[in-house]
């Protein structure tokens, strides 16, 4: 697959709320092409990720 289709994939996974599968192939994308939109897409995932705190939601 190319840089291009792993981003691509990401996006349809992150959309479907597989957020581990979605950083993965951005990873895949960005290993492929440093210069891939998958930088940014992996950045604000991982800002999600950190941001979302579950003990808040389940105490």
């Amino acid at each position: 697959m190319t840089s291009e289709e792993f981003y691509q994939q990401g996006n349809d996974l992150r959309r479907r709320g597989n957020y581990p599968a979605a950083m993965n192939a951005y990873m895949e994308a960005i290993a492929l092409d440093p210069d891939s939109p998958a930088v940014e897409a992996l950045r604000m995932m991982q800002d999600i990720m950190n941001y979302y705190c579950k003990d808040v939601y389940n105490p």
